[in-house]
């Protein structure tokens, strides 16, 4: 009687894994290569004109996902609408065509665009540099948990601070070093211009370096000449800087020449002992701002979950681009394909499956699209500031960005790989497809604070960005490589990213179907994915469950 009763249970257990499994696998099949070619070419189409808010294209472009969520059946979520408002302002700015600095009665001249950018948040009409000391500030770091501190014992309030890009462990293998040669969020500019605004200094200037940025200058230019947007701000960014900026790694020599510094302070930035100094040299510039206050929106659709609904799971990819720009080689559209349509197409079709499951997942699934994205990570910085769903019930984010068209891959590649339990979920999930998982080759580059899930990541929730896109299963590595080396200097954040018929998406459909059984796997589970213990993400989700 025992045996029969035991046959019995594991007879039923099988049945319902079958059945889960046939749910999954039905759903599954409807994510289809010609669905997703359909929607890049439309959404990167020179009608959406690059689709950047507060335009034309970005009209055309929420009433695209809005119909295509209607369409598969999901729910509005914000009030019974899709969108949520952005309340944002847009600030045209206008540099001196020189950057003038003078020391001993010398002067030296930089040449705006092909030497340096400059820009300010800070809402008034003129930003007026004059005579401002320089100093150089190492990396502008100030890491308690690193024992680092660049502006120790210098005042640099009033005062323009030089730095470089990325931290310290650039270049290193020492993994108690910052993270060796995986960029830490002390490396990425954002935080450079928080910390020296945070010591008072008056301005802060980048020195650009192709290698420790992750991109070329050309990406840095492009995306400074358009118009910048930012979210609204009460105080109107009074806090910040008067002049936010990059140089050229040139023109940095140039600099450190004409302030007779001498370059080897680089490698001695390097080293906790370093002391910042000033330059003996003074800096003038003048920036004319012109502003425009509007709402930009993210647009979401929502899969509502049956007993615990009220939980969540978010896939997100941002729909914007640059919109219309400098003329390229003639064209001045910069449709973004890969940046984001790929990602678009993903989530939507990721989004029809969910709809095809027999049986609908425990959890809600919510589908954002997130706007201003290519102009710091704005959109899904206002959601998580104001959730549809409180951050203490979402369950995990799943994001991508920058899928790239050449086809399928042996690998999945994980941007911020150790960082929460969801790379184990990828692990399993890449075994199925004969794939492995490989950490991002390239972590100098600081991808892992570069595209949408970093907010949830900065607000405790464990955010996925994975993506094939390092060994072709027909050409192998080194030619992938090749390939996106060559399409990172000359697609990227320019006009040439838009569809050509030879691009085989195939790559992106199969990462779908991985995706999308994570999610369902997720969305079907009661407990919550984790942070590691050495997650610096860790200790806000504690927070939210205590």
């Amino acid at each position: 009687m025992r045996k029969f009763l035991l046959l019995f249970i594991f007879c039923s257990q099988l049945f319902i894994s079958c059945k889960k499994q046939n749910n999954c696998e039905i759903a599954t099949k409807s994510i289809q290569l010609s669905d997703i070619e359909k929607h890049v070419k439309n959404l990167a189409s020179d009608k959406f004109m690059g689709r950047k808010p507060f335009s034309t294209g970005e009209k055309l472009t929420l009433d695209y996902l809005e119909n295509q969520f209607k369409k598969i059946g999901l729910k509005a979520p914000v009030n019974g609408k899709y969108i949520q408002e952005v309340p944002m302002v847009e600030i045209k700015m206008n540099p001196s065509e020189k950057m003038i600095i003078t020391k001993d009665g010398s002067r030296l001249e930089l040449n705006y665009q092909t030497e340096f950018v400059a820009f300010s948040r800070k809402i008034e009409k003129e930003s007026f540099i004059q005579n401002s000391d320089i100093i150089f500030a190492g990396y502008g770091i100030v890491a308690p948990e690193y024992n680092w501190n660049d502006y120790a014992n210098i005042d640099v309030k009033g005062k323009i601070v030089v730095v470089l890009v990325n931290d310290p462990g650039f270049g290193t293998e020492d993994k108690s070093f910052f993270k060796a040669n995986e960029m830490t969020y002390y490396g990425r500019w954002v935080y450079k211009y928080e910390e020296a605004a945070r010591q008072g200094a008056r301005g802060c200037i980048i020195i650009h370096e192709t290698k420790a940025a992750g991109y070329p200058f050309s990406v840095v230019r492009n995306g400074a000449v358009i118009p910048k947007l930012y979210l609204q701000d009460k105080d109107g960014y009074k806090n910040r800087c008067d002049l936010e900026g990059w140089i050229t790694l040139d023109a940095a020599r140039k600099l450190f020449e004409f302030t007779k510094t001498d370059w080897s302070v680089i490698d001695k930035a390097k080293v906790s002992d370093f002391k910042a100094f000033d330059m003996n040299a003074r800096i003038n510039l003048d920036i004319k701002k012109s502003f425009k206050y509007n709402k930009s929106y993210n647009i979401m659709g929502l899969l509502e979950g049956t007993d615990l609904k009220d939980e969540v799971i978010i896939y997100s990819a941002h729909w914007d681009h640059l919109g219309i720009g400098p003329k390229l080689n003639g064209d001045s559209i910069y449709n973004g394909a890969v940046d984001n349509g790929t990602s678009l197409a993903w989530m939507l079709e990721i989004a029809e499956a969910f709809t095809k499951l027999e049986k609908k997942p425990r959890r809600s699934i919510l589908f954002l699209a997130p706007t201003a994205e290519e102009q710091g990570i704005l959109g899904s910085l206002y959601y998580v500031q104001n959730p549809v769903f409180p951050l203490s019930k979402t369950v995990a984010n799943i994001n991508n960005d920058l899928m790239l068209p050449y086809g399928r891959m042996k690998d999945i590649m994980v941007t911020g790989y150790g960082q929460s339990e969801l790379d184990d979920y990828v692990n399993k999930l890449a075994k199925k497809q004969d794939r492995y998982v490989l950490p991002d080759p390239n972590p100098h580059t600081g991808m892992y604070f570069r595209s949408d899930h970093f907010r949830f990541a900065q607000y405790g929730i464990p955010s996925l960005f994975v993506r094939g896109n390092c060994d072709s299963r027909e050409k192998g590595k080194e030619w992938m490589a090749k390939k996106e080396k060559e399409w990172l200097s000359n697609n990227y954040h320019k006009p040439q990213d838009q569809y050509e018929n030879w691009w085989n998406l195939e790559g992106v459909v199969e990462d779908s179907k991985l995706l999308f059984e994570l999610g369902y796997i997720l969305s079907n589970e009661s407990k919550f994915p984790k942070w590691n213990s050495n997650s610096e993400f860790k200790k806000i989700r504690d927070l939210q469950f205590n």
